[in-house]
């Protein structure tokens, strides 16, 4: 995959774990053929053991072993889709989990458990994404901790605003289930063109990312969002444009996920690598909820 992508996916660690050997499609023919640097005798000799101990086996025992399906993915240790579905599902619960709690406790609670998910989860997104092995308890972390900063920042807004929480939620699976029916269409992929345009397109958000943050800090400027509300074109404020920017690029880097994961089951990539992509997918989520109810809470404002 072309550089430019998410992190996760976009590590070392991942990308050594797609070029993991293919997954064997018959454990008993390797037997048979001729490997490089074996004697034809070395051969013979496999085949003759093969064979004396099919004498010691009934018909029945070798029929039985005969019918057996060829050993698929996950008969061998290695990553499916399926792996892949139900680790992403854990991490949305545990992530559901956490901001139920910054939901219902009280708002002085909420607040300080939504500073410390924000840092946290920022703290363990780093190590994950930069470990050597993946860690389903800190990947699971990772998705508590997000839990309580997005059930905090949910609480705030809809509070402001109400009903956006729950228009973010649906418009977050909105666009995930469109990205992942485009993708499986082929209509959509990550040629190297679009990989550079979201690698600019990227660094030119996050660098108005950290303006905006360090400005909204110092005091420079008063508004909610910053600069993303106290300036407008044509009337529009500068932050719906940036808005769909960012959730057009959320949208990519869910495609870009789904193209790393599809490379990493054809490759036959170690089952533990499963976790890396359910962690890939949670954090692209993530991103995506957060820019949808930042544009709701900012189109609800100027009305």
């Amino acid at each position: 995959m072309a550089l430019g992508g998410n992190p996760v996916f976009n590590g070392k660690n991942f990308r050594g774990a797609k070029q993991a050997p293919p997954v064997p499609q018959n454990p008993y023919g390797q037997q048979f053929n001729q490997a490089p640097g074996r004697a034809p005798s070395q051969v013979m000799d496999g085949h003759a053991a093969w064979s004396a101990q099919q004498q010691n086996m009934t018909n029945e025992q070798l029929q039985q072993m005969y019918n057996q399906p060829t050993a698929g993915p996950a008969d061998t240790g290695r990553m499916t889709y399926d792996d892949v579905i139900m680790k992403t599902v854990a991490c949305l619960v545990v992530l559901i989990i956490g901001a139920g709690v910054t939901l219902f406790v009280a708002p002085a609670l909420s607040a300080m458990l939504m500073i410390v998910g924000a840092l946290g989860g920022f703290v363990l997104a780093l190590v994950n994404t930069f470990k050597k092995q993946p860690s389903p308890a800190l990947i699971l972390a990772y998705a508590g901790l997000e839990g309580l900063f997005l059930g905090g920042l949910t609480r705030i807004l809809d509070g402001m605003y109400p009903g956006v929480g729950l228009q973010a939620v649906i418009g977050t699976l909105a666009v995930f289930g469109v990205t992942l029916v485009l993708f499986k269409s082929g209509k959509v992929r990550a040629t190297p063109k679009m990989m550079r345009f979201f690698l600019i397109a990227t660094i030119g958000y996050a660098v108005f990312a950290l303006i905006n943050m360090v400005m909204m800090w110092t005091g420079a400027v008063q508004e909610p969002f910053g600069l993303r509300t106290s300036f407008e074109i044509f009337g529009i404020p500068l932050g719906v444009f940036i808005g769909i920017l960012a959730i057009g690029l959320a949208a990519f880097s869910l495609i870009m996920d789904f193209t790393s994961i599809e490379e990493g089951v054809r490759a036959g990539a170690p089952e533990r690598y499963s976790w890396v992509a359910a962690f890939g997918l949670t954090v692209t989520l993530v991103w995506l909820y957060v820019e949808i109810i930042r544009l709701l809470a900012i189109l609800r404002g100027d009305d």
